[in-house]
């Protein structure tokens, strides 16, 4: 154990590093429990802290050092103990957790009976990675990158990666495995910015109902695809228009059956493209979504997309049915075949004719593009959201680590490989389209879309030229609903371990099934509006305002409350003593300064860009936009609400002093595990359940020693004899 490493370990922060030797100079202290003093003192509890710690000591126990052997009678510790002789011990060092967490192996002593813990490292770094890389890295990245210069975007691109990317990342991993808490439990670090966390909560909710709508939408598109033939691959269906022009000619209508209209006007509309309709953008309108003309105009719930929509929180309960114990199962494959699938159409698109047109406009840099702030404030953004950070499914995610787990390692590693998922996504996408665009003569920019418009219009109608198009369909929509599983996931996860962690008690941990159903059952029901006609105007309205300025100004107030109201080198130190060494200086120096800076440009030029949202020729009204921006305040008026909240009932004879007392560190901040408080988180006096610490149980080979610490008060330390 860490807590028995010797004083003046360069690895071990200020006042963690109190050890054997600092309990070995208080030879003269008397403890606070004793067998001789029970009669004295009254009886005592069994089940104290103190009586636990006596009948641990009081057995025979053995050096764990090889080659020695060491036995202590129970009246021979007791002996030793009251004269305040030492005990032999084994020293522990941080190197031994290194080498161990390096092989994928976490000592047993970092286990978290109550919570839980990953079964192993890679399930959280697959998890991790399922929540990162989703449906934006896919849809959205690719489109970013050929409009912000191709190549010359990547530049700006990696370089808000490093500073503020892998920073922020980091911090939130930290943060969460620190405490072992989610994104509410944290904020004991400074309970007046705890609305921080019900911020995040508010977020993840949003979220969590409209990204289960576009996962059952793939679904839908890939068991549509279980067929011979492609529904969007001709015009001869009940929902198409005249305006409908196929780019294929369909077999199954001879030359005196197919209308006239369509044979004379087929060169024309190709390359009129605003005369154009596609049949992939025509049953995505008018088959699948049934589109209405206004957003206030609901209509009637699609039942195939209620359908499944039902079929995707089934999915994503059955996989969080047991928490990260069923998740972290799953993960091995929801996280890892998309890149199988990636792999694939990769190597089927680069083999199509003009892929490597699609592929130059892609990546042909155009560097003047560089001087833009616009092209910044676009790779700052998409670093941003890709990542994921501020939803509170980093913090909950990592609150499930070992104590001593390598987090500054994950998440460079995560965020690196969400990058250049991005990247490899944009070779999958524009060598597809540029062989639609060869097919038709136009240039790429013509067919190029994001969103929605990429994943089910454009991308689905460059599958039907392709041989055998329905198993390349059912690949790509496969891989959707994967990545949109790994997002989901987290975010239902991350809402679940909130609720129990905010309750605390033993019953809600054995209940915690039930909370899981109940969130899976209120988001199915809050998306049932999302399913009617105009279900995807307020998708687009959800995913443009409760997902954009909210999660920007949470994010800076995380950074603002832990480096400068908790401080800087107290958070330094306590990832030190969680990790072994202190945070690199070029992240301290991020934290403190460029990545608070950088997200308070992001939020300027998310204001300056503003524009009315619409959908295609769409605008949307501005009462409409008004409950956009109420979404967007939402999460952001509970941080000030709930400061108040809890500077109302804070104890202090002046405002000044109450403000101080509201921000400081509660009692029970710190590591979860009572074994890991050492140093300034040594309890001075014997913890209580009320404290939310964590009793392990008894074992033979280890023992809980009260020891004496500088106030004469005794503290419980874990030691391995």
């Amino acid at each position: 154990m860490l807590a028995m490493e010797e004083a003046g370990d360069a690895s071990v922060s200020p006042g963690a590093g109190r050890g054997v030797n600092e309990w070995r100079r208080h030879t003269h202290s008397t403890p606070s429990v004793h067998p001789k003093m029970a009669a004295a003192q009254g009886p005592v509890d069994p089940s104290s802290p103190e009586q636990m710690s006596w009948r641990m000591i009081s057995q025979p126990l053995h050096t764990g050092v090889e080659g020695t052997s060491h036995s202590l009678h129970p009246a021979e510790s007791g002996e030793a103990w009251a004269q305040g002789e030492a005990i032999p011990t084994r020293d522990i060092t941080h190197e031994a957790y290194e080498d161990e967490s390096e092989n994928g192996f976490m000592p047993d002593e970092d286990h978290s009976l109550q919570r839980g813990n990953w079964g192993n490292q890679i399930e959280f770094v697959l998890t991790s990675v399922g929540y990162a890389v989703g449906l934006g890295n896919v849809w959205r990245f690719p489109y970013l990158c050929y409009r912000n210069g191709g190549g010359a975007f990547l530049v700006p691109y990696f370089v808000m990666l490093i500073f503020c990317g892998i920073p922020i990342f980091f911090m939130e991993l930290s943060f969460g495995q620190f405490a072992s808490q989610g994104c509410l439990g944290v904020w004991r670090i400074s309970p007046m910015f705890k609305g921080v966390g019900y911020g995040m909560m508010v977020v993840s909710t949003y979220i969590g109902i409209y990204y289960n709508v576009v996962v059952c939408i793939a679904f839908y598109y890939f068991f549509s695809s279980l067929t011979s033939v492609l529904p969007w691959t001709y015009c001869d269906n009940p929902w198409n228009t005249p305006n409908c022009v196929s780019i294929l000619e369909n077999p199954n209508i001879t030359k005196s059956t197919q209308p006239s209209a369509m044979l004379g006007n087929v060169s024309q509309a190709l390359n009129q493209t605003l005369q154009r309709t596609s049949p992939s953008e025509e049953y995505w309108s008018f088959c699948v979504l049934n589109l209405s003309d206004d957003v206030g105009n609901f209509g009637e719930v699609q039942v195939h997309l209620l359908s499944c929509l039902l079929v995707s929180w089934v999915v994503v309960f059955f996989c969080l049915m047991q928490g990260i114990r069923s998740s972290g199962k799953v993960v091995y494959f929801t996280a890892t075949f998309p890149y199988v699938v990636l792999t694939i159409l990769f190597f089927r698109g680069v083999t199509l004719e003009g892929a490597s047109t699609g592929i130059k406009y892609y990546l042909t840099p155009q560097w003047d593009k560089i001087l833009e702030a616009k092209v910044w404030g676009d790779a700052a953004s998409q670093i941003f959201y890709s990542l994921g950070c501020a939803w509170g499914g980093l913090i909950t995610m990592a609150s499930y680590n070992r104590f001593h787990n390598n987090c500054y390692r994950d998440s460079v590693v995560i965020s690196v490989t969400n990058c250049v998922t991005s990247v490899y996504a944009g070779f999958v996408i524009f060598s597809v389209l540029g062989s639609m665009a060869n097919h038709l003569g136009e240039d790429v920019s013509q067919v190029a879309e994001h969103g929605p418009g990429l994943a089910f219009v454009a991308y689905p109608e460059a599958l039907t030229l392709l041989p055998i198009a329905p198993l390349w369909s059912l690949l790509f929509f496969f891989m959707l609903i994967l990545m949109g599983l790994g997002t989901q996931f987290c975010l239902l996860e991350t809402l679940v371990t909130a609720i129990v962690d905010e309750v605390g008690n033993q019953w809600i941990l054995q209940q915690k099934i039930y909370v899981t159903f109940g969130v899976a059952v209120a988001g199915f029901l809050l998306g049932i509006p999302l399913t009617s006609q105009a279900g995807i105007y307020w998708l687009l309205l959800m995913d443009n305002y409760a997902a954009s300025y909210s999660l920007v100004i949470i994010s800076c107030i995380m950074c603002v409350s832990i480096m400068y109201i908790y401080g800087h080198q107290n958070y330094s130190e306590d990832v030190q003593m969680m990790l072994g060494f202190p945070p690199p200086c070029f992240f301290q120096i991020c934290w403190r300064f460029i990545s608070p800076t950088i997200i308070f440009l992001i939020l300027i030029f998310l204001v300056i860009q503003y524009q009315p949202i619409t959908y295609n020729q769409y605008r949307y009204p501005s009462w409409a936009e008004a409950i956009g921006f109420l979404m967007a305040l939402s999460s952001v008026i509970c941080i000030p609400f709930y400061a108040l909240f809890h500077f109302r009932r804070t104890d202090g004879d002046t405002l000044l002093q109450r403000l101080k007392n509201s921000t400081k560190p509660s009692r029970d901040w710190g590591p979860a595990l009572l074994k890991h408080r050492t140093g300034r988180y040594a309890p001075t006096i014997p913890p209580s359940p009320e404290d939310g610490l964590e009793f392990q149980p008894l074992h033979l080979d280890k023992a809980q020693i009260p020891m004496v610490g500088s106030n004469d008060s005794s503290r419980l330390q874990d030691s391995q004899m």
